[in-house]
Parts: C-alpha cells; structure tokens; sequence
C-alpha cells in the first residue's frame, strides 16, 4: 500500500536523511524548529528530507 524504497536506493535515502537530521541538529534554529524538522524527517522520509532540501533551516 505504501511507497517502499529499498536496495541502493534505499541506503542513499538513509545516507541522506541522517545527513538532513544532522545538518538540522547543528543549525541555528530554534528548538521546535529542529524537533519539526527531525520528526518529518523521519516520518515521511523522502519528501522530509525535499521539504528540508528547500525550506529547513540552514546550517551554523
């Protein structure tokens, strides 16, 4: 029922998305910030980490 993504592509989305949470851990945002953008991040991972690419918080 849902989208799953595995094999190569699955370890790249991994790679990426823990790369978004600690990019997102090290900014300057605000704490409720980082919390919304982790949580999204790791509930809807591929398009977490899209909304992150182009709206998250900037890094330090």
């Amino acid at each position: 029922m849902g989208i799953e993504v595995g094999g190569p592509l699955g370890l790249i989305l991994l790679v990426l998305d823990v790369w978004a949470i600690v990019k997102t851990v090290n900014s300057r945002a605000s704490t409720g910030a980082k919390v919304l953008w982790v949580v999204l991040i790791l509930l809807l991972p591929l398009l977490g980490f899209l909304l992150w690419l182009f709206l998250g918080p900037r890094g330090t």
